[in-house]
């Protein structure tokens, strides 16, 4: 389960100028990831929802806006699972850190997994 802001919002490489870009770009590096890894992923993003090519990767946005939407997606949809010890959540966000842990999640800091993301995609997959 990723943060895709949190992810996004680890380089500051401009993405704040052009936001869907930024989004369509990580979801490209996730399809890349869980095709090399063979991971399920879901990345759960805030803003208006609008179409991003995926297929490998199961992509949401936070349906309300303000503070922690995304946060509560990712919390919500944790709690609906069974498998919570085998699931992975990456952020940075330390309040998010500390709910999914409690749920039993693991959890994975978002610059980390952008370093993972740019050794598996080609360039960086462009961001």
């Amino acid at each position: 389960m990723v943060d895709g802001m949190n992810v996004i919002g680890s380089r500051p490489d401009g993405w704040w100028r052009d936001r869907p870009a930024a989004m369509t770009r990580l979801v490209a590096q996730l399809e890349a990831y869980a095709a090399a890894t063979g991971e399920r992923v879901l990345v759960v993003l805030d803003g208006r929802a609008f179409p991003i090519e995926h297929a490998a990767v199961e992509v949401r946005f936070a349906e309300r806006s303000g503070p922690n939407a995304a946060d509560d997606v990712i919390v919500e949809d944790l709690e609906r699972r069974e498998d919570r010890p085998a699931t992975t959540v990456v952020t940075s966000d330390s309040g998010l850190a500390e709910r999914v842990r409690a749920l039993g999640a693991g959890v994975l800091g978002a610059g980390a997994f952008r370093r993972e993301l740019d050794a598996r995609t080609p360039a960086g997959g462009g961001e």
